[in-house]
């Protein structure tokens, strides 16, 4: 062969090689243009929002993009086939896989209400759930109670563990009542701090309907980092505001409402009245005989209440700038005539960002303006009105035949209707509020920021009785009038460093800062009588007689106080399984005396995330497995201003060289050792969840006692200049435990139900009341009252006692005269009338031992139904309506029971007491929130996001032994569980309402 042909061979063998060779190019080139498709999409939220950002990545490959600001999105798939992911912050990850028919889709993702709960507000700042080591829970506006609700605080009622909510009163100018943990001091009160966008407010300072969430951090390692006013707690209330790059919005939120009493008490009508007099009864005072009307004394001065609330939320932005605007209204009628509160809020919120996004600012005002009718002088509701119409005669008219009101002379005994038609008031409130904040990022992990807020509130009230009042036809007052104003300006200024650093399996925060906070207060009053008309009601006080007189009063004031403070934060985490928190704040106050300007509060905890260990690794069923401790030093500001200081008040004038001279005495003693209240608290808890988070929860045991709590000594005068102090003595120890469940119990395409079950305990004790300095006379002090004619106290504070005992008569019997049989502490029994203060002992406690909770929410398509119950356990009421009013004998009205056999064996014929008959169980369950809504398809009203109707009910139902009114009495103060005789009653409501989005 030679070289011509071997040439030949040499290039065919080539050629064939490189076709092969571009041939399989040729059809990988092929395959893969046939095997790719473009994949475009659209990209909400439920409510038909866009989402910005939303990763998209096809599933086991590094191809992927992100949603623009419309939310679409589009994507070059390189597989048959493929699955795409999509997933973004806050909400669930879903998969979709192609067919050969998708290339435009339609992606709407759910909220991961698990993974919104990850981040959580705590003390200046925010952390992961996965990493708090504290004691904190966090309530989203999506979980919140619906309806006519009276602030902040009841929107998380029956929510959080070991958090007491309730609202004994129905009054529409009054809030709800706060307790967490129990009562940790005498003097100081149980009201948590309140912060608003990190700024201390008020439960009220913002609308109901502009609040996007609330977190609480109960124990003291949480909130040492707020000193002398975190030892009750610290509620953070989280408003709605801008986020860059969102969609211009308005959202709508209104609803109208009908409320009633949530139920009355059992009086003798007209006809029942007339009955008695048949049986042969007979009365004296009011009852003395029949007038010949037929008169429902309660009816005349109660409505049926109808109330409006509108709220408007504006949002809009770019990657730059963004602004939240919100204005509401809120016309809220009480069921007792000329009962109202009508009040405007408005809110403007505005982010600014430059440079890169490292430098923020932000400007926020909030304003409003509340109006409320004033039956009371200086006050919305005036019991003694509601008293009158239950004990008035039945049998007599509101009026007389020449339209006068119908009056008699009888001791504490007024017509309703007149005192309250007869009375002319107005209060009005306005609340401002100025906050500006810049933080710069100095490096990636370096943030500095600087806070001021200028807080400004102010009111003007005036009250006026008529002619025609009651206390002019019986006293000839001739008209009263009362004229008053009150004002505070705060300040408030806050500088923080904020770093933060990973390295390897460690990352570590700090965070270092300091406070000041100045708060003034001032007003005056005066009040007048005798005046020559009623057409200036209270707008003309000088041309009263009583100035002349020597009838008239005025008075006025002024007091501030600072507080400054340094703070300083570190926490660290090592591989997401061990974690360490540890703060200090050293705070100064001048209500502190000269000795004690600077007080310090540490607090540290610890927290093992067990479920990322590698023996759990395996644990297939478990999600979440986390211990926690902590412990942490609180505070509660020593007192009231210039407690610490000697003091001067003018008292009595006494002749002088023919001169009448006010006389100048002591009303304070100095104390140069006051100083703040101290709780140290130990807290051990563990998160948990199984099952994907189908299933989880918390459980926490907290064990804290308050040492030097505030209380007023008696002291020798000399050397004393004035008969008692202010000195820190006591010592109080209060425990519990607290259970948090939440349950997926069935989650599908269309039907889906949570469940929230809460339960807390509390255990509560006085350690001590004196010490070597200061000392009670006894081991004990009384409080509570029951009022006159029984006037005694109801309650005993005692050492090695808990708070809220009752203390009165143990009533076992009674005879066949209807006298109460009385067991004294001895064993041995007595006639009552034989019984003396000595033979006193504890009957019950007012605060309840546990507190529960279930909360249900359904949702079927576009219904959703949520059910929220709540309830008590362990404890007493002081029932005052059977104490004053089951009782035959007195001069007025009674209830209908008063006539009823005692123990089975005679009617009552005693004179008024207190003894343990009228102690009863309070134990309630109640159905407290239940609301129904359905939210239209997005086809039916194209112009809207979304579109939501509902109807709901507060304090809807309650099962409970308790015969009075309502068993959710007051809880606050020393003498817990004493409902009142002439409190506003509690109210149902219901209402019907819209919310939507455009």
């Amino acid at each position: 062969m030679n070289n011509t042909n071997l040439f030949q061979i040499f290039k065919t063998s080539i050629c064939l090689k490189l076709k092969t060779k571009l041939s399989f190019v040729l059809f990988l080139v092929v395959s893969i243009g046939f095997a790719q498709q473009k994949i475009s999409g659209n990209i909400t939220d439920a409510n038909g929002l866009p989402l910005l950002g939303v990763s998209i990545l096809e599933k086991n490959t590094t191809n992927g993009t992100t949603s623009d600001f419309d939310g679409n999105f589009t994507i070059n798939t390189i597989n048959s086939g493929s699955v795409l992911e999509f997933s973004y912050v806050g909400f669930k990850t879903i998969e979709i896989q192609l067919k050969d028919s998708d290339t435009n889709l339609k992606i709407t993702l759910e909220e991961d209400l698990q993974k919104l709960s990850e981040v959580v507000v705590i003390g200046y700042g925010t952390q992961k759930r996965a990493d708090v080591t504290s004691a904190v829970a966090t309530v989203k506006s999506e979980s919140f109670v619906q309806g006519n609700v009276k602030d902040a605080a009841q929107l998380i009622q029956g929510k959080v563990a070991g958090l007491s909510v309730s609202a004994p009163s129905g009054d529409p100018t009054t809030g709800t009542q706060i307790s967490l943990r129990g009562t940790s001091s005498i003097l100081g009160g149980t009201n948590p701090l309140i912060l608003v966008d990190g700024v201390p407010g008020s439960l009220s300072t913002v609308a109901p309907e502009d609040i996007e969430s609330i977190d609480v951090l109960k124990d003291g390692s949480a909130t040492a980092i707020y000193g002398t006013r975190g030892t009750n707690g610290v509620i953070i209330i989280t408003t709605k505001s801008g986020k860059n790059d969102m969609k211009s919005t308005i959202e709508y939120n209104g609803y109208a409402s009908l409320t009633t009493i949530a139920n009355t008490l059992d009086f003798l009508d007209a006809n029942e009245l007339r009955q008695k007099y048949d049986e042969g009864y007979t009365f004296n005072g009011a009852n003395v005989e029949d007038f010949g009307a037929s008169t429902d004394w309660v009816d005349e001065i109660t409505r049926e209440a109808y109330s409006q609330v509108h709220s408007l939320i504006f949002r809009g932005g770019n990657s730059t700038s963004n602004l939240t605007a919100s204005l509401n209204y809120r016309d809220i009628e009480g069921i007792f005539l000329k009962s109202n509160n009508e009040k405007y809020t408005s809110r403007i919120n505005v982010n600014h960002a430059m440079f890169d996004n490292k430098l923020k600012a932000n400007v926020g005002i909030i304003l409003s303006e509340q109006t409320f009718n004033a039956l009371g002088d200086g006050s919305s509701f005036n019991p003694y009105i509601y008293r009158q119409a239950l004990i008035r005669n039945p049998t007599e008219p509101v009026k007389n035949d020449d339209g006068s009101w119908y009056e008699r002379d009888v001791y504490f005994y007024d017509n309703p209707v007149a005192y309250i038609q007869e009375t002319i008031g107005q209060n009005r409130y306005r609340n401002t509020r100025f906050d500006m904040s810049l933080s710069y990022d100095i490096l990636d992990n370096l943030t500095v920021k600087g806070l001021y807020t200028r807080k400004g509130n102010s009111n003007i009230r005036g009250f006026y009785q008529t002619k025609n009042h009651v206390s002019t036809v019986k006293s000839g007052q001739d008209g009263f009038a009362s004229r008053g104003t009150d004002d505070y300006v705060g300040n408030y200024g806050q500088f923080t460093i904020d770093y933060k650093e990973s390295f390897g399996a460690h990352k570590v925060t700090g965070l270092a800062g300091y406070n000041y906070e100045d708060n003034t207060n001032e007003g005056f009053w005066v009040n007048n009588r005798r005046f020559p008309t009623d057409a200036f009601t209270y707008n003309n006080i000088g041309s009263g007689q009583g100035l002349q007189l020597g009838e008239a009063g005025m008075g006025s004031y002024k007091n501030s106080n600072k507080l400054i403070a340094f703070f300083a934060r570190v926490t660290y985490n090592y591989d997401n399984r061990y974690l360490f928190m540890a703060s200090m704040r050293r705070e100064g106050s001048s209500r502190f005396g000269a000795d004690n300007k600077w007080g310090n509060f540490p607090g540290v905890s610890l927290g093992w995330r067990v479920d990322q260990e590698d023996f759990a690794e395996n644990w297939d069923w478990l999600s979440n497995l986390k211990l926690r401790t902590g412990f942490g030093v609180t505070g509660i500001n020593a007192g009231n201003n210039y407690q610490s200081l000697s003091g001067l008040t003018y008292g009595q004038y006494f002749l002088n060289n023919g001169q009448w001279v006010r006389q100048l005495v002591p009303s304070r003693n100095a104390n140069p050792d006051l100083r703040w209240e101290k709780k140290e608290e130990f807290n051990v808890g563990l998160d948990f969840g199984f099952f994907d988070g189908k299933i989880n929860g918390a459980i926490d045991y907290y064990n804290r006692t308050t040492k030097d709590a505030l209380f007023n000594y008696s002291v020798p005068t000399p050397p004393y200049f004035y008969g008692s102090i202010a000195a820190n003595v006591a010592e109080i120890k209060n425990s519990g435990l607290e259970f948090l469940l939440n349950i997926t119990p069935v989650q599908n395409e269309n039907f889906e139900w949570t469940t929230n079950l809460t339960y807390s305990t509390n255990t509560n004790k006085i350690v001590s009341l004196s010490n070597d300095e200061f000392q009670l006379t006894n081991d004990f002090f009384d409080q509570g009252y029951t009022g006159e004619p029984i006037q005694i106290s109801t309650h005993r504070v005692q050492e090695g006692q808990p708070i809220g005992n009752f203390y009165g008569l143990k009533s076992v019997d009674i005879d066949d005269n209807g006298i109460w049989i009385i067991e004294r502490p001895d064993g041995t029994l007595v006639s009552a009338t034989e019984a003396t203060t000595d033979d006193r002992r504890v009957l019950g406690n007012g605060l309840p031992k546990a507190y529960y909770s279930w909360n249900n929410t359904f949702k079927y398509k576009n219904f959703d139904l949520m059910v929220n119950l709540r309830g008590a356990l362990d404890y007493q009421i002081l029932n005052f309506s059977r104490m004053f009013y089951e009782n035959p004998t007195i001069s007025y009205n009674t209830l209908d029971s008063a006539y009823d056999q005692v123990y089975g064996k005679a009617v009552l014929n005693d004179v008024q007491r207190y003894v343990s008959y009228y102690v009863e169980d309070g134990d309630f369950l109640k159905i407290d929130n239940v609301t129904l809504g359905y939210t239209l398809p997005k086809n039916i009203l194209k112009f809207t996001q979304s579109f939501r109707i509902y109807a709901t009910g507060l304090n809807l139902a309650t099962i409970t032994s308790y015969k009075g009114i309502d068993p959710e009495v007051n809880r606050e103060g020393l003498a817990p569980g004493n409902d009142e005789r002439d409190k506003y009653p509690s109210t149902r409501t219901f209402s019907l309402g819209v919310n939507f989005t455009f």
